[in-house]
C-alpha cells in the first residue's frame, strides 16, 4: 500500500506561536496530534516533504474517516475538509476532535476499571487506561467523552465535565475545575479553573487562577493567580495578533491566550483577552498584559530583551524538573528564533 503523502510547506507564522517549534503535523488537536490522526486511521506509513512546489495534501488538513477512506479509493479531493489556518482554531475545535479521536481509541477496547470512591456520570463514555491514580473525583461525561491516559493522576475534590484528555503521566491537583472541552497533553500539572483549553506538553498551571478558551504550549509555566479573559466587557468580537497576517484578526465572541513554547508568567499575571505571545518569554508587570507579546520578551509594558543564552539555561532547569534534557537540536531552534525576532 503506497504512504500518504503530506506536504508541510507552512512558514513558521501561519500558525503562530506553536509552529515556530514544531511541524503543523505536530499540533495537538483534540486528543490526538495530526500526525497522529493520519497514521492510526490510515493505517499506512505518512512521508512528509516541505517543498511547496512538489505534491501532497496540506499538513494542515484534519484528516476524517471519510477522507481517508476517498484516498485509499484514489479519490483526492479535499476542498471540503477542515484545515488549521489560524492558530486560535486549535480551542475552537477542541470539542469536535476530542469526541472523533475518542470513538477512534476506544474501538474495541475495555476501560479500566476505578474504585468506588468517585462518582462516575454516563461511565460509557469514560475511558481509562492502566496505572490511573484517581479517589473522590466526579466525571461527568453526559456532556461529552472523557478520556484518561496511563499513569495520570487525578487528586481528590476535583471536578471534570466532559469532552476532556489528560494525558500520560499527568495530574489533576486537588479541587481542580474542569469545564470541556479540555485537552491536557503529557506531563502536565494543572489546577484551578480551566475551560475549552489546551496545554501542550510538560507545561504547568499548578496554582488557582482561571485559563479559558486558550492554548498553553510546551514546557510553559503559570504562576499562582495567572488567569486570562477570554471575553470583552462589551461582548464584542475579540480580536488577537496574527503573525502571518502582521495585524489583529477577529477571532470571534472569545478567545483567552495562546502562549507560546517555553513561556511563563509571575504570580497573578493578569492576561488580557485574545493575548499572543511569542516563545521563551519571561511575563511579568502592572495591569493587563499587552495584547501581543513577541518572543523572548522579559516583562512588560516596556519589553525587555531575554538574552538566548540565559533563557537555554533556564529551560534546561525546567526541564530537568520533569527529569527531561534540552537537545541540541531544540537550542539550534531556539537560537535560530532568537536571530529571527
Amino acid at each position: 500500500m503506497n504512504p500518504i503523502e503530506l506536504n508541510d510547506h507552512l512558514s513558521e507564522d501561519t500558525l503562530y506561536p506553536f509552529t515556530l517549534t514544531r511541524s503543523v503535523l505536530d499540533l495537538r488537536i483534540g486528543i490526538l496530534t495530526l500526525r497522529e490522526k493520519w497514521a492510526l486511521m490510515s493505517g499506512q506509513e505518512i512521508v512528509v516533504n516541505h517543498d511547496k512546489e512538489n505534491g501532497g495534501l496540506p499538513a494542515n488538513i484534519i484528516p476524517s474517516i471519510g477522507l481517508i477512506e476517498n484516498i485509499k479509493k484514489g479519490k483526492w479531493d479535499f476542498a471540503n475538509e477542515k484545515r488549521l489556518t489560524h492558530s486560535w482554531q486549535i480551542f475552537q475545535l477542541t470539542d469536535e476532535t476530542i469526541r472523533s479521536d475518542f470513538d477512534l481509541l476506544t474501538e474495541n477496547r475495555k476501560s479500566h476499571p476505578v474504585s468506588n470512591t468517585n462518582h462516575l456520570i454516563s461511565p460509557a463514555s469514560i475511558f481509562i487506561e492502566e496505572g490511573v491514580k484517581m479517589e473522590y473525583v466526579i466525571l461527568n461525561a453526559s456532556t461529552g467523552p472523557i478520556y484518561i491516559s496511563k499513569n495520570s493522576e487525578i487528586m481528590e475534590g476535583s471536578i471534570v465535565r466532559g469532552p476532556f484528555f489528560l494525558g500520560e503521566g499527568s495530574v489533576l491537583k486537588m479541587g481542580t475545575k474542569v469545564y470541556g472541552a479540555t485537552s491536557i497533553g503529557k506531563k502536565c500539572v494543572v489546577g484551578g479553573e480551566i475551560k475549552n483549553s489546551v496545554f501542550f506538553d510538560y507545561s504547568n498551571k499548578a496554582h488557582d487562577g482561571y485559563i479559558g478558551d486558550s492554548v498553553i504550549g510546551a514546557w510553559c509555566n503559570l504562576g499562582a493567580g495567572t488567569s486570562n479573559s477570554n471575553l470583552k466587557n462589551t461582548a464584542g468580537i475579540v480580536k488577537a495578533w496574527s503573525q502571518h497576517d502582521y495585524g489583529y484578526l477577529a477571532v470571534g465572541a472569545k478567545c483567552g491566550l495562546l502562549l507560546g513554547d517555553y513561556s511563563r508568567s509571575a504570580i497573578n499575571t493578569s492576561f488580557n483577552t485574545g493575548t499572543v505571545t511569542g516563545i521563551c518569554c519571561n511575563i511579568f508587570g502592572s495591569g493587563l498584559s499587552p495584547k501581543h507579546i513577541p518572543s523572548f520578551s522579559w516583562g512588560y509594558p516596556v519589553f525587555g530583551k531575554y538574552q538566548v543564552e540565559k533563557a537555554i539555561v533556564d529551560i534546561a532547569n525546567w526541564k530537568k524538573l520533569k527529569n527531561e534534557l534540552l537537545t541540541d537540536r531544540e537550542i539550534q531552534v531556539l537560537k535560530h528564533i532568537f536571530e529571527k525576532f
